[in-house]
């Protein structure tokens, strides 16, 4: 037992310092990452309502992918921490911290509307606002062309073939 309390500990002190501490903003964000978790579950498993799966059930494979992406988050803090220490500013990883805190939280009321709570007009007219808004920065953002001209692969489309893969040498 305590091993796995030593374990535990040595893991808690490894993610705090990768994320370069604790704060109010990434002890919120973790919040909300719980509760956007746990009403997918809900949603998925008792109102069988989940936009995630095939019958609106709770299937292993979407949990595990949803937690994946909570991971996901959490890997894109850290990243962003990085930046701050490169830069010798603190305002990256809190900024992430708060852009996915709005994310979870949308996911969170929507999760809570798939259960049948009636929500207060205010929260509906507030989240389709972030909505609109995360919206209109994302069109706002110009797409850019690599500098050898190619497509890229934001759209899917595929980046022009080097000579290696031409010729089957890959």
């Amino acid at each position: 037992m305590n091993g796995k309390i030593a374990l535990l500990g040595i893991l808690a002190g490894l993610c705090s310092a990768l994320l370069g501490g604790w704060t109010v903003a990434l002890e919120t964000l973790g919040i909300i990452m719980l509760l956007d978790y746990a009403t997918g579950l809900i949603v998925a498993g008792v109102f069988h309502k989940s936009p995630k799966s095939s019958g609106g059930t709770l299937e292993s494979k979407a949990a595990f992918k949803g937690l994946l992406r909570k991971v996901g988050i959490i890997f894109i803090v850290v990243a962003f921490h990085q930046l701050d220490r490169l830069t010798g500013k603190s305002f990256w990883r809190d900024s992430a911290a708060w852009a996915f805190f709005i994310v979870e939280f949308i996911s969170v009321v929507e999760n809570i509307g798939l259960m049948g709570v009636p929500l207060p007009q205010f929260v509906t007219v507030g989240v389709e606002w972030l909505r609109n808004k995360s919206s209109d920065l994302a069109a706002s953002i110009p797409a850019e062309k690599p500098p050898d001209g190619g497509q890229g692969t934001a759209d899917g489309e595929q980046l022009p073939k080097t000579g290696e893969e031409e010729s089957g040498n890959e």
